[in-house]
């Protein structure tokens, strides 16, 4: 494993465990007895959420690889 590889886990993780929450919540959400506009307001949340996940998960690696491992050290 490379110098930032052991960095990289940690967000990689985090990201999969919220992932696997928000998918648990969409199933439970197709199959609960709720009324249809509330499935599908629910499950484009979770989507939209998910996405935005992957979107700061992909930033980080970058800033991870770039050599910026402390973000605090900018303030």
């Amino acid at each position: 494993m490379n110098k930032h590889g052991k960095k990289i886990i940690a967000p990689v993780i985090v990201v999969l465990c919220i992932f696997a929450y928000y998918g648990i919540i969409g199933v439970f959400l197709i199959t609960a007895d709720l009324p249809n506009i509330i499935k599908i307001l629910a499950l484009i949340a979770s989507i939209v959420i998910t996405v935005l996940l992957i979107i700061v998960l992909i930033e980080r690696i970058k800033e991870i690889r770039g050599g910026e491992e402390d973000d605090l050290s900018n303030y």
